[in-house]
C-alpha cells in the first residue's frame, strides 16, 4: 500500500500486519501472470512475483530507513539486515496469504473494498467521503483507483485470511490459573558472591611469567599515534583594537537594552532558625516553635538580634549573626522572601515558618532600584560591540589567508609569498597535546582526523579561527618491557585476580556439590548470604542479585538445586543454591485474571498463525530467480 497512505490514515485495515512479516506488505498488482519468466523474481504455485515489484517496495523501504537515519543509512546496515531476502520474502509470503485465501474460499467484494475507502479520513471533506479528494490525492501518488482498489484487496484478504487462522487459537481457565501459578512460584536462595578484587594482594609477581606475559600482550602497550602540525591561527583578541565604536552605536545599544541595567530593590536580613526536619513528628515541631515564640519575645524587648542568632540560631549563618547578605526579591522561598519585603528596615518578624523551619527575621537595611547611566555602562556596552564584531572580522581575515593558501598551491608557497605566520608544532599525542590554541578540543579532534599532507577547512574556536596542514604522523609503535612495566603489572594482577577468584568460585560449587550443600563447603572461606523469598514475575527487578541469576536459579529444583557453573557478572562470580521453592499466594481480581488470558490469547494466535504460514510456505512450489538478487 501507498506509504504516505499510511502515514496519513489509521484505519485498521491499512494497518495490517501479520506477525510474521517485518514490514508491511507494499505491492502494486503483485502476483499476476506476466508470461516471461525472464522478468519474473519468483514464482508460487504458479503465480509469478515480477522483479519490478520487488523493486518497488526495495526503493520504498530503504527510502523509510533513509528517513529513519536522518538521510544517510550507515554503511554496511542494509547487508547486515538482508533487506533484499526480508523483501522477497515478503512478497511470497502475501502470494501465499492471497493464494490460501482463496482455497479457503474467502473473498473481498468490491463493494467492501469501496467501503474500507470511504472510510478513511485521508479520503474524507467534513467527515464524508470526497471523490475528487480521492482522485486527487491517488494522483499526486502516481496512482489510479484501479490499482490501489487491488492493493487495498489484497490487504483485506490478508487481514480475513490472518483473523480467520487466529480464531482457531483458544484458551482455557486451566491456562490461565496455570500461567498465574507459573508467574507466583517463588524461591529463596543461597549464595557467595566471590570478588576478584579480594584476590589482588595475593597474586604473585614472578618476572619470567611476566614478561611471557607481557610479550603475548604487547600490543595492548603500543605507544599513542603522534602527530606534527603546521598552522594559522587566528585569534579574536588579536583583532580587538581594529574595531572602531561608533558612539551612535553606543546610545541605540544602551536605549534598546536598558533594561539589562536596571538594579531591582535589594535588601539585607538577619533570620534566626530553628530547624525542622521532614520525618521530625509533632512534638518535635511544636518544641520548635515554642523556642521561637520565646527568643522572638526576646527581640522585641530589645535584646540584640545579632547575639541572638550567634546564641540560637541553627541555620549555616548563625554564627555570623544570622547576617544574609542583600538579596533580590525571588532569591529566597516564597514565604521567607515575601515576609522580607513587608518589613521596613529595622523591624522584626513574627515566626515565619518555611520548609526549612521556624525562622525570625530582621530587616537591617534597603538599598533602591536604579537604572545605571549611560557613563556607568557605556564601556561594557563598547567591549560587548567588539566582541560582537571582531568575529566577523577575524573571520574575514582567515578566509582570506585561507583562499590565498589554496591559490598559491601550498602551505610553503604561501609562506613564502604573505605575511601570514605559519606556526608549527612538535610532535604529540591526543593526551599530550601543546598548550593553546592547538589544545583546543575543536582543533585537537578535526587534526587527529587528517590525514599526511591534508589541509584542512576553516576551523572556528571558542576564540579564534584556525587552518590546519597534517606535516607528518608517527604510528603506534611497541614500547619496551621497562618503559611500561608498572602498567604491566597492573593489568597483570587484574587478570590474575580474576583466575583466582574463578577457581576459587568453581572449587567452592564443585565442594557443594560434593559436600550436599553451600553452607557446608563454604565455612569459613567464603561469606554466605540467603535471599528473601522472590517471586517468578519479580525476577527482573530483584535487588538482592542480578536478575540472571534469579531466572537461572527459577529452573533448577530441590533434587538439583545448584548450577552447572558459577554465574559470572563483571569480576566477581557467583555460586548459589535453591533452598525452597513454593507457590505464591498472590491473587488475581478479574479484570487482571482477564487481562492475562488476551496476553496468552494473542500469544497462542501469533504462534498459531506463525506455524500455519511456515506450513503453507514449506508445502508450497516456490521457484527463486536467485541472479535478480546479486
Amino acid at each position: 500500500m501507498l506509504n504516505i497512505l499510511r502515514k496519513r490514515a489509521q484505519s485498521i485495515v491499512i494497518q495490517v500486519v501479520v506477525l510474521v512479516i517485518a514490514i508491511v506488505f507494499v505491492f502494486w498488482g503483485v502476483g499476476s501472470n506476466l508470461g516471461n519468466k525472464r522478468n519474473s523474481l519468483a514464482t508460487v504455485n504458479g503465480e509469478e512475483i515480477s522483479f519490478n515489484d520487488y523493486q518497488k517496495i526495495y526503493d520504498s523501504t530503504i527510502d523509510n530507513y533513509r528517513v529513519q537515519f536522518g538521510g544517510s543509512i550507515p554503511q554496511g546496515f542494509l547487508e547486515a539486515l538482508g533487506l533484499k531476502q526480508q523483501v522477497l520474502n515478503q512478497l511470497v509470503q502475501a502470494a501465499v496469504f492471497r493464494q490460501s485465501g482463496r482455497e479457503m474460499g474467502i473473498t473481498v467484494s468490491k463493494v467492501a473494498t469501496q467501503d474500507e475507502i470511504k472510510k478513511m479520513e485521508v479520503f474524507q471533506t467534513n467527515g464524508q467521503f470526497d471523490l475528487n479528494l480521492y482522485q486527487n490525492v491517488l494522483s499526486q501518488n502516481r496512482m489510479n483507483p484501479k490499482s490501489f482498489e487491488a492493493s487495498l484487496r489484497n490487504d483485506l484478504l490478508t487481514k480475513r485470511v490472518s483473523e480467520s487462522i487466529r480464531g482457531f487459537s483458544a484458551v482455557t481457565d486451566s491456562e490461565v490459573q496455570s500461567r498465574i501459578d507459573f508467574n507466583n512460584e517463588e524461591i529463596k536462595l543461597a549464595y557467595a558472591e566471590v570478588k576478584s578484587a579480594d584476590f589482588l594482594d595475593k597474586v604473585e609477581i614472578q618476572e619470567p611469567e611476566l614478561a611471557r606475559w607481557y610479550e603475548e600482550n604487547k600490543n595492548n602497550y603500543l605507544s599513542e599515534p603522534q602527530i606534527r602540525l603546521k598552522y594559522l591561527y587566528f585569534g579574536f583578541d588579536d583583532n580587538l583594537d581594529q574595531i572602531e565604536i561608533d558612539e551612535n552605536a553606543l546610545r541605540s545599544r544602551y536605549e534598546t537594552q536598558m533594561d539589562r541595567y536596571n538594579i531591582p530593590e535589594q535588601r539585607q536580613a538577619r533570620h534566626i532558625l530553628f530547624k525542622v526536619e521532614e520525618t521530625d513528628d509533632v512534638q518535635v515541631r511544636e518544641d520548635k516553635k515554642k523556642k521561637a515564640d520565646e527568643v522572638l519575645l526576646l527581640a522585641q524587648q530589645g535584646d540584640d538580634f545579632t547575639e541572638l542568632a550567634k546564641k540560637y540560631s541553627e541555620g549555616p549563618s548563625g554564627p555570623g549573626g544570622g547576617d544574609l547578605g542583600f538579596f533580590g526579591r525571588g532569591a529566597m522561598v516564597p514565604t521567607f522572601d515575601e515576609a522580607v519585603f513587608q518589613l521596613q528596615p529595622g523591624e522584626i518578624s513574627g515566626i515565619v515558618e518555611t520548609q526549612f523551619g521556624y525562622h525570625i527575621i530582621k530587616l537591617e537595611e534597603v538599598r533602591e532600584g536604579q537604572t545605571r547611566s549611560y557613563d556607568e555602562v557605556k564601556e561594557e556596552i563598547a567591549d560587548a560591540i567588539r566582541q560582537d564584531d571582531v568575529k566577523k572580522f577575524t573571520f574575514n581575515r582567515a578566509t582570506r589567508a585561507y583562499e590565498d593558501i589554496i591559490r598559491s598551491g601550498s602551505l610553503e608557497k604561501y609562506k613564502t609569498q604573505s605575511e601570514g605566520i605559519v606556526q608549527e608544532t612538535d610532535y604529540f599525542s591526543q593526551k599530550t597535546p601543546p598548550g593553546p590554541p592547538v589544545s583546543e578540543p575543536q582543533l585537537l579532534q578535526k587534526a587527529f582526523s587528517l590525514k599526511k599532507g591534508e589541509l584542512s577547512s576553516l576551523i572556528e574556536t571558542d576564540s579564534g579561527y584556525a587552518i590546519l596542514f597534517m606535516d607528518d604522523i608517527r604510528d603506534p609503535e611497541v614500547r619496551e618491557f621497562d618503559a611500561v612495566r608498572e602498567k604491566v603489572v597492573e593489568h597483570y594482577t587484574q587478570v590474575k585476580s580474576v583466575d583466582l577468584a574463578r577457581e576459587k568460585a568453581e572449587q567452592l560449587l564443585k565442594d557443594s556439590q560434593e559436600n550436599k550443600g553451600l553452607a557446608q563447603a563454604a565455612g569459613d572461606s567464603a561469606v554466605l548470604q540467603k535471599s528473601d523469598f522472590i517471586r517468578r514475575s519479580a525476577a527482573s527487578t530483584g535487588k538482592e542479585l542480578p536478575a540472571q541469576i534469579i531466572q537461572k536459579a527459577f529452573e533448577l529444583s530441590l533434587q538439583k538445586p545448584l548450577p552447572e557453573e558459577p554465574f559470572v557478572q563483571g569480576d566477581s562470580f557467583f555460586v548459589y543454591e535453591l533452598l525452597e521453592k513454593r507457590n505464591g499466594e498472590e491473587a488475581l481480581d478479574d479484570s487482571q485474571k482477564e487481562q492475562l488470558r488476551e496476553q496468552l490469547a494473542s500469544a497462542s494466535q501469533d504462534k498459531l498463525l506463525s506455524a500455519w504460514l511456515t506450513s503453507m510456505q514449506d508445502s508450497a512450489d516456490i521457484w527463486t530467480n536467485i541472479q535478480l538478487l546479486q
